[in-house]
């Protein structure tokens, strides 16, 4: 122990003794960064006290009160180290039990309030009798958002494992000198026009069109990926048939020359890939390799996702005022895209997209 005796001048104060720990302890509140200012000030009190100072020399010394020296010093005697820490604030009772905060959880999770397809908020704190506050708090708490819904599709394909594992191959692990193409069409691709003049964005302000629009007209947006390069080949077309398909997939045979390279081409099963014509066309062309994707599962196609970029890059805020309009803006984002394309990274095995919708369905 060290013992250090209170200065006998004045009135009698309570002495301090400090062991090797505590003194340590102390030094480090006194020191450390990340200690409060508070917990600081009255480690630096404590070890002040201990060098056998009176209050008012203490109080000199650091700045501080008479009265919160003699508070921390009392504090340190009869409490140690815990004495040093404030006492937990009164505050109101809890009124909510955890039999109600269950009540909430269950009833959210397995009842529907009658004639309603979800509960809120305002529903079921008159169900629970509780307040409105209080049960936007407990769904916080356990992640539970009745007002959000999100939509599935569950492909009834009964050959969907085969064709992911196919597709998925081909993404990972393309056969030698081969290119992969995912080929779709984006149809009903809307010439709108803004009753009013687009409002440009400002500081502070931005950008404003019209809700109200007039129609002048749609087309399909014939396009081919590249999955290895990201390079898009597209064609627009007033009319979606096979025969406007068949003319595309010539586009494509030109626009990838047969160096003796197969093609191996993603599509779903439109009724337009598949007619006579076409599959009297591809049997001429043994270099296609068709692939179908599932039904119900255009996720799979990699040129979806580059018909999403173009949506909102180029067509949603866009005003035209003919379907002239819409091709050369639709034109001119791919060629902006082929100057500098950048591939999307399909990462996820067949194995991994099963283990998720079995998950998901569970």
């Amino acid at each position: 122990m060290i013992y250090i005796g209170a200065m006998t001048m004045g009135r009698p104060v309570q002495e301090i003794k400090l062991t090797k720990n505590e003194r340590k302890k102390l030094e480090l509140m006194a020191s450390r960064p990340k200690s409060s200012q508070r917990d600081a000030e009255r480690a630096r009190i404590v070890l002040a006290c201990s060098e056998g100072l009176a209050n008012k020399e203490v109080a000199s010394r650091l700045g501080v009160c008479v009265q919160t020296v003699g508070k921390w010093r009392t504090r340190f005697a009869e409490g140690r180290l815990e004495g040093l820490t404030d006492a937990p604030r009164p505050g109101a009772p809890r009124r909510i039990s955890d039999e109600k905060v269950e009540q909430v959880v269950t009833e959210t999770l397995e009842q529907k309030p009658k004639a309603r397809t979800h509960w809120s908020s305002r529903l079921m704190a008159r169900k629970a009798g509780i307040s409105d506050h209080s049960v936007r708090r407990i769904w916080k708490a356990f992640g539970l958002k009745p007002h959000i819904k999100e939509g599935f599709k569950v492909s009834k394909d009964p050959m969907f494992v085969e064709k992911v594992r196919d597709i998925v191959g081909l993404y990972l692990n393309p056969p030698e000198k081969a290119i992969v193409l995912c080929v779709d069409e984006k149809s009903q691709c809307q010439a709108l026009e803004r009753t009013q003049p687009i409002l440009p964005m400002r500081p502070g302000i931005p950008e404003r069109q019209s809700h109200d629009y007039e129609r002048h007209g749609t087309l399909s947006l014939f396009a081919a990926y590249d999955v290895a390069t990201g390079r898009v080949l597209g064609k627009s077309h007033a009319r979606h048939r096979s025969q406007e398909f068949l003319k595309f997939l010539k586009e494509i045979d030109l626009a990838w020359p047969d160096d003796g390279n197969e093609l191996h081409i993603v599509m779903d099963n439109y009724a337009t890939h598949k007619t006579e014509k076409v599959q009297r066309w591809l049997n001429r062309h043994p270099r296609f390799v068709i692939h179908f994707t599932p039904t119900g599962a255009s996720w799979i196609n990699l040129v979806e996702r580059f018909f999403g970029k173009i949506t909102s890059e180029a067509i949603r805020r866009g005003s035209f005022a003919s379907t002239g309009q819409l091709k050369t803006a639709m034109d001119d984002y791919i060629q902006v895209h082929n100057e500098d394309p950048v591939p999307f990274k399909w990462s996820a095995t067949a194995d991994s997209i099963f283990e998720k919708m079995e998950c998901s369905l569970s």
